[in-house]
């Protein structure tokens, strides 16, 4: 499984990995219960891949922060619940991403990432391991 293909959809708790693309959207099926679902495309759909973390200098992909929590936590489930208290999440964030802006980092996204972390390290440990395919194609050329 690849970060690219794992979304989360505005309004519906979890995340879901795209089982077939559709004129109109897409099937997806959750990482959570299994189950199917489609969303449209007037659902807010977000691929994991595409997301960035607001820094001070510049935005961090989103499988950069997931890399920072997984040496962190050494590979296991987040030690600091995602209904912890605001000041908790910032305090573990901080440690994980030192450079995140504080302004436009929101508790509540911190909640998200942790969430999805969660999800991801019990549901696909294997994203943890792999490397970006578009890293790998480009170290293929260079090998040409």
């Amino acid at each position: 499984m690849q970060l690219d293909k794992i979304i989360s959809i505005g309004g519906r708790p979890g995340l879901y990995e795209v089982s077939l693309q559709t004129r109109t959207g897409v099937v997806a099926t959750s990482l959570v219960d299994g189950k199917r679902i489609t969303a449209s495309m007037r659902d807010q759909v977000s691929v994991l891949s595409e997301i960035n973390i607001y820094g001070l200098e510049k935005e961090v992909p989103l499988r950069e922060i997931f890399k920072m929590i997984h040496a962190k936590e050494e590979g296991k489930t987040c030690s600091v619940k995602p209904k912890a208290a605001a000041d908790q999440l910032e305090a573990f964030f901080f440690d994980v991403f030192q450079d995140y802006d504080e302004e436009r980092v929101y508790p509540s996204d911190i909640k998200k990432v942790i969430q999805w972390y969660n999800i991801l390290i019990e549901k696909a440990p294997e994203i943890f391991t792999e490397e970006a395919p578009a890293t790998d194609a480009a170290a293929d050329k260079e090998d040409e």
